[in-house]
Order: structure tokens, then C-alpha cells, then sequence
């Protein structure tokens, strides 16, 4: 976020300086050129969808993410002029991070979102959010009052999209643009200067589809356009930071970071994602589909060093053994592979010094099943000095 203080800021209008739909102009060209696909503007007003919101947070399904239901950030998302008094513009963009897989999924392999492939969007774009009040500071010859945010503020940020003309909210929760789907990160500059809004998005082109909502496999998608954290693969593996819940385990396949599938599905996303979208966020090398039993044996020294710039740190190291050991869990392992997968749990087992990650092994472990991995859960459980862990670990010899 960047925010700067002018004592003159609130006592004349540069705007009135200039024209206004050429400022509008020359803002939307700027931000297209500093790789911004998507740009329109709206009015700091109180969101319509705001009481959805708040019934949604009343009914728990923010699960853990305690930071969204607190009286402050509530009263920010209903009003954003509580975070920017002065403001009386929204600058909304976005940007597509869709990269097309030119190989397909290697054996034993994880998935990982694919927002998470390339640079942390979190690195990337308030540099140019930055690069871009600059540019409007230079055209209107003084300071203003601003905030930015991308991700990392309280707005309801697909609705202020929406306002402003990018796209609409899809079933499957999603800003849709007709132009390149879903796979958009969004960003928001909130704006002490009077600009044209622009036309808000008002058709809704899911229509009668509902790929979306049948693909979840944990049907976390509910009918009016929200969905149950709880339940989301994304944040099980992303924003849990304790056990995930046994009957989801198994749901969630082989994501280890994020999830895709209600995007994958989408007939826009088919259609109409870009092939290669911005160069920030194309795939490092081996992101894309990690090698489980590879990454369960990463060390912390060896996590930080091969996700320093990435999303993936967000779960830490703790939390993305875990989402590895339920992805082996899952894993259809042919004869070749189960020994060498049933020996990295087993050590897991025995030599890991975080519980949530030994927790989540033993279950894989019974998932497996096999006398070997009998025998490595039996061995285990005397010298296991964590309840959690202990209880984990019957429960896998009865699976």
C-alpha cells in the first residue's frame, strides 16, 4: 500500500485543470502499457452485493480468516471511503497470469494453482500500481491522495471490477471477462480526483451453465455466487494452517498449492484465456507440477530457497508437506512406485519435527495401505509424543 500526505491535496481540484475524459484516457493507455489488460473506473459508493457479503461472513464460511470479519475491515469493504476519505474515484485493473502447459503431468506429480507459477503478484504489481499514480501525478502537475491495494486491502474487489466495467461475477465465483476469462489478478487505486466512471457490467454470460459448480469435487460452490472457504480446496491448502478435515482429504486429489478446477472447466476460460499471459507470471522451472516424494523431502533451508519469490510461501513449510503428503495419499501409485513413496512417509514418520506434516503422513500412510506401511505406522506410535499425531496414527491402522 502507499499512501502520501499533502497539506494543499483537499483544497483545489487539479482535474478541473484538464480535461477530465483526457485524463480517463491517458490513465487507461498507461495502464495498458505497463501490461494491464483489464482497466476501468468506478465511484467509491457502498457496494450493492456488501449484505452478501455480511451474511456470508454471519454463516462462517470465511472459516479461519479471522482478519475478514473484524468491525473495522467490514466497515471498510461497506465504505471505501473510510479507508480514503478524500476519495472520489476507484481505478480498477487487471491483469491476466494464464500460461498454457506445453507438457503434460509427469507421474507423481503435484499441481499447483496457476497463479502460483510464476512471481508473487504480491512482488509484482504494486511496483506498477506505483509506475501508474506516478504517471497520473505528472498529469495533473501535483500530488494526490491515493491508496493501492491488490489483494492486500478491504475491498470487495471483484464487485468494484464489476462497477467498473471489467467483467461480471461468475457461479463460480470469479471476475469473468468476456475478453480472457478468469484467470485475472485484480488491483484497485483508490483516487482523491473526480473521474468518468465508466459503465458497469451488467449481462451475466454463465447463463444456464454450471460446469463449475459440478466439477468441485468438494461442492464448495454455493448458488449464490460465494462458496464455503471451509470447504475450497484453496484454502485448505493455502490459508488452514491446522488439520485438514479427514472426509475432505480425499477430495483433494493432488493439489498442493491453490486450485483450479472451477476455472478449468469454465467456457470462457476454454475459449478465450490468452495462451501466454503476462511474462511476470509464466512458469518457473519445475513449479508447475513439483515431483511429490521430491518435495516432501525439502528441508527449510531448501523451501525458502526454491519458493523465495513465489506465492507458495504463503502455506509455509509446514503447511505445504502437509498438502504434499495428502496429494501421496491420493496418489494413484502403480507397483514400482508405492515402495519408494511408502519409505519418504515412513521417514516423514520418524524424523519430521513438525506434527501437522507426520499427522497428514500416517494418514497417507493407511491411504496407501500394504504391510510395509502397517508396519512404519505400528513402529511410530510408541516414540510419537504428540496426541494429534498419535490419534492420526490409529486412525490410518484401521483404515
Amino acid at each position: 500500500m502507499r499512501n502520501r500526505q499533502f497539506p494543499l491535496a483537499g483544497l483545489f481540484d487539479p482535474v478541473s485543470m484538464i480535461s477530465k475524459v483526457e485524463l480517463a484516457q491517458a490513465i487507461k493507455a498507461q495502464a495498458r502499457y505497463l501490461g494491464f489488460d483489464l482497466v476501468g473506473i468506478t465511484t467509491p459508493e457502498t457496494p450493492v452485493h456488501f449484505p452478501v457479503y455480511e451474511n456470508w461472513l454471519d454463516a462462517g464460511r470465511h472459516g479461519e480468516m479471522d482478519y475478514l470479519a473484524s468491525g473495522r475491515a467490514r466497515q471498510r469493504r461497506e465504505n471505501p471511503r473510510c479507508i480514503l476519505p478524500e476519495c472520489k474515484s476507484i481505478l480498477a485493473l487487471g491483469i491476466s497470469y494464464h500460461h498454457t502447459l506445453d507438457k503434460p503431468d509427469p507421474p507423481g506429480s503435484g499441481w499447483v494453482a496457476a497463479f502460483s507459477m510464476g512471481r508473487d503478484y504480491h512482488e509484482v504489481l504494486p511496483q506498477r500500481l506505483r509506475s501508474l499514480v506516478d504517471f497520473i501525478e505528472a498529469q495533473v502537475g501535483c500530488p494526490i491522495l491515493q491508496r493501492t491495494y491488490t489483494d492486500t486491502g478491504p475491498l470487495l474487489e471483484r464487485e468494484l471490477a464489476q462497477r467498473a466495467g471489467l467483467g461480471w461475477i461468475g457461479k463460480n465465483t470469479c471476475l469473468i471477462s468476456p475478453r480472457i476469462g478468469s484467470y485475472v489478478l485484480l488491483a484497485e487505486i483508490l483516487l482523491g480526483i473526480d473521474l468518468p466512471a465508466d459503465l458497469p457490467f451488467e449481462p451475466d454470460l454463465c447463463g444456464s451453465c454450471t460446469r463449475c459448480l459440478h466439477a468441485c469435487p468438494t461442492s464448495c460452490i454455493l448458488p449464490d455466487r460465494t462458496l464455503d472457504a471451509r470447504r475450497c480446496i484453496s484454502y485448505l491448502t493455502i490459508e488452514l494452517r491446522g488439520m485438514i478435515p479427514v472426509e475432505l482429504r480425499p477430495a483433494v486429489g493432488a493439489w498442493i498449492f491453490g486450485c483450479d478446477i472451477c476455472q478449468q472447466v469454465c467456457p470462457w476460460n476454454q475459449r478465450f484465456a490468452p495462451l501466454h499471459g503476462d511474462p511476470d507470471f509464466a512458469p518457473r522451472p519445475n513449479l508447475p507440477t513439483p515431483t511429490l516424494v521430491d518435495e516432501l523431502a525439502l528441508s527449510p533451508q531448501e523451501f525458502n530457497r526454491k519458493y523465495k519469490v513465489s506465492p507458495v510461501q504463503r502455506a509455509k513449510r509446514r503447511g505445504y508437506l502437509r498438502n504434499v503428503a495428502v496429494a501421496l495419499g491420493n496418489a494413484p501409485l502403480t507397483e514400482m512406485q508405492q515402495p519408494e513413496v511408502v519409505a519418504a512417509l515412513s521417514r516423514v514418520l520418524q524424523f519430521e519435527t513438525e506434527p501437522l506434516v507426520r499427522g497428514h503422513a500416517a494418514w497417507a500412510l493407511g491411504r496407501i495401505g500394504g504391510e510395509t506401511a502397517r508396519q512404519s505406522l505400528i513402529a511410530s506410535l510408541d516414540g510419537e509424543a504428540d496426541d494429534l499425531v498419535r490419534g492420526e496414527i490409529r486412525a490410518a491402522l484401521v483404515l
